[in-house]
């Protein structure tokens, strides 16, 4: 496995979604990654998903997506003992990730400030949901207040179901990718400078500037987006189209690919056809070309028209649902799955994703599985010189 950030040690102390993201992507490319949670009860996603057994031991499913690889320590920052064990790890640390509402980490006396004084070519990155400054820096946000703050909402779902969220925790995501982006232009510069960086990370900004057609479609030619379901905004025949057994996604988006669709599908003469035959004349009629389409598709099954369509130089694919898109022979030839070992609730094993990337041919990811609260916080507190004595003690006050 590829190991890019191998020796760059990163201390992580997000909860959810964002940041613990922004750490599994670290990790993956080879970073030492330390989790710092709060004693007793840690990241919040150790209590959320789908198998209430393994929330009940703090190692949700939710967590679980997100967190192999990393080493985790209890550490009560409040407490004045606690604030000195976490600025000796920051003395050995490159990065600070951290995900509290702005202002939080300062008031602990434990901000981008006081930390630099201790290590000066520290990498801080702050991920909220409105960025540090600002007139909403300090609302709360989640995903869903993001999705709709964002515009993202407004344009999906067609014009019934709009707005509509979308799936799963895009922005939380987006963020997170955008986060360990920053981080890795940040840490390649200061490889030039020696100079660290503080980095703010808004979930609204980088959730628009995901939007970039979009957005530029409203700023530049003053189109106002609508939402258009499985309809593709900028090309007819270009969506979802029912088949005699399954949903196809067909992206005709050029003139050739059209006429060999209607080639394909059995009808020629679609493609001379006057409402048609255009580009922006197949985005006017896009209703009546769809209902041709789909009666010459109800012929076949998806998996028919997916083969002999894409043979023929036209993109096509199979709406699948989650459990299929795993089982896919690309996805088992890619090996995007890992598996870990895992002690509990009678799996030895958990299988959880890499990154949607190699390099030079190596997958990225790890060897360890996600770790228990507090695994690890005697080995890192040894690693930094502290006696078994003074551990028990540290222990005995509360401040682990």
């Amino acid at each position: 496995m590829t190991s890019l950030l191998n020796g760059i040690r990163v201390l992580d102390l997000t909860n959810v979604l964002a940041g613990p993201f922004t750490g599994h992507q670290l990790a993956l490319v080879g970073a030492d990654v330390i989790k710092v949670e709060t004693p007793g009860s840690g990241d919040l996603a150790r209590q959320l998903g789908a198998d209430h057994a393994l929330n009940q031991k703090k190692m949700g499913t939710s967590f679980l997506a997100q967190n192999a690889g990393k080493r985790s320590i209890t550490l009560n920052l409040k407490a004045p003992a606690g604030k000195e064990v976490f600025l000796q790890l920051v003395r050995n640390a490159d990065v600070v990730l951290e995900n509290y509402r702005p202002g939080v980490m300062a008031r602990l006396g434990l901000g981008y400030d006081e930390l630099k004084q201790v290590r000066p070519e520290l990498v801080y990155c702050a991920i909220s949901g409105f960025g540090q400054t600002g007139p909403l820096a300090d609302a709360p946000a989640y995903d869903q207040i993001i999705q709709g703050r964002s515009g993202l909402m407004s344009i999906t779902g067609d014009t019934q179901s709009a707005p509509l969220r979308v799936g799963y925790p895009v922005c939380d995501t987006i963020g997170g990718i955008t986060a360990a982006f920053a981080i890795c232009a940040a840490l390649m510069s200061r490889e030039r400078t020696g100079k660290g960086a503080f980095i703010d990370v808004s979930m609204l900004d980088s959730t628009i500037v995901s939007m970039g057609w979009i957005v530029s479609n409203q700023l530049i030619a003053g189109q106002k987006p609508v939402p258009m379901g499985n309809d593709n905004f900028t090309a007819s025949p270009s969506g979802t189209f029912r088949t005699g057994d399954g949903l196809l996604n067909i992206a005709a988006n050029k003139q050739e690919q059209f006429e060999r669709l209607c080639q394909v599908i059995g009808h020629p003469e679609l493609a001379s056809d006057a409402r048609f035959a255009e580009r922006e004349a197949r985005l006017r009629n896009r209703a009546a070309l769809t209902k041709a389409i789909e009666q010459a598709l109800e012929a076949n099954r998806a998996p028919y028209w997916e083969q002999v369509l894409n043979a023929a130089g036209v993109p096509a694919g199979q709406v699948l649902s989650v459990e299929e898109a795993l089982r896919q022979e690309q996805v088992q030839h890619r090996q995007l799955l890992m598996n870990l070992p895992f002690e509990g609730e009678g799996v030895d094993r958990i299988a959880v994703t890499r990154s949607g990337f190699t390099i030079d041919g190596k997958s990225t990811g790890v060897y360890t599985p996600p770790p228990r609260l507090a695994q690890h916080t005697d080995e890192i507190l040894m690693e930094l010189g502290f006696s078994e004595e003074k551990i028990a003690h540290l222990r005995a006050e509360g401040i682990l």
